[in-house]
């Protein structure tokens, strides 16, 4: 008579109570996350609704939010773009100084933004090398919408490189290649087959330059003059409105911008949860 012996399951790993790391970390956060985006709601909502809402309705907040906006919404679309290309030629072509350029098109993360400003312009102010030889025609970017453009687009660039490149890299080149043996060329290829599957990461890419876009401050500082009506982005006018003591509008336009940030990346955690449940 034979005896079988049954094997019994393994006894599940206890996880380690969460307690008292979870506390570490909400104390961690607490000076220096939780606590100063609480205080500008604080502030902002001090003196009641009314107050708040009578600190946005004046004439100059208006403006700076809307332009704000405006150069957020350009900045994502032209860089969207420009970045796309930039992704799909780094990805697709092999060619002698390829790494070098990578980096050099990556560059705008690690300078300084205060730095950009300083070397736009150089490049295109008054004084500058290109600057100079516009002076005469009449036409001056800096101090101008389309100068705070190009310091947007500049420093955010990398955003939507960041997020096309390696969705590009990652593709099999077995649909292309059937787009290429049945006639297609390269933008009908790039248009009917590459584009549908970088849908994602064009959409997230672009909410992460328009989210850098509206809180951007050392390279429009500078390239925008801070011209009340005119070049006066929402973090240029909160700076000014605290170096004149109005901490009521200071607040108010920079609550507004906290909650336009949450919506952003509400969207960007929702959507990206949302691809990777599909994955799985």
């Amino acid at each position: 008579m034979t005896t079988t012996t049954l094997a019994t399951p393994a006894a599940p790993r206890r996880r380690p109570a969460a307690l008292v790391p979870v506390g570490m970390l909400v104390l961690v956060l607490l000076p220096l996350l939780l606590l100063p985006l609480a205080a500008v709601f604080v502030f902002a909502f001090r003196g009641g609704l009314t107050a708040f809402l009578s600190a946005l309705n004046t004439q100059d907040a208006r403006f700076a939010l809307r332009f704000s906006l405006l150069i957020a919404f350009a900045t994502a679309i032209v860089n969207a773009v420009l970045g796309t290309f930039a992704a799909y030629v780094l990805s697709k072509y092999r060619f002698p100084g390829e790494r070098p350029l990578g980096i050099v098109v990556n560059l705008p993360v690690a300078i300084p933004t205060v730095v950009v400003g300083t070397s736009l312009l150089l490049l295109w102010g008054p004084i500058g090398l290109l600057g100079r030889l516009l002076e005469p025609t009449g036409f001056q970017p800096m101090f101008t919408p389309f100068g705070v453009l190009l310091a947007h687009l500049f420093v955010t660039f990398p955003y939507m490189l960041g997020t096309i490149k390696p969705l590009l890299d990652e593709l099999e080149t077995t649909y292309e290649e059937a787009a290429y043996t049945i006639g297609a060329n390269r933008w009908q290829t790039f248009r009917h087959i590459l584009l549908p599957a970088l849908r994602g990461g064009l959409f997230t890419g672009a909410l992460l330059t328009f989210a850098h876009s509206l809180g951007e401050f050392g390279a429009t500082v500078l390239v925008s003059g801070n011209l009340r009506l005119r070049t006066q982005t929402a973090p240029l006018y909160i700076f000014a409105q605290f170096e004149a003591g109005n901490l009521a509008a200071a607040n108010a336009v920079a609550a507004v911008l906290a909650l336009l940030s949450f919506v952003i990346f509400f969207f960007l955690l929702r959507y990206t949860g949302r691809r990777t449940e599909g994955r799985l």
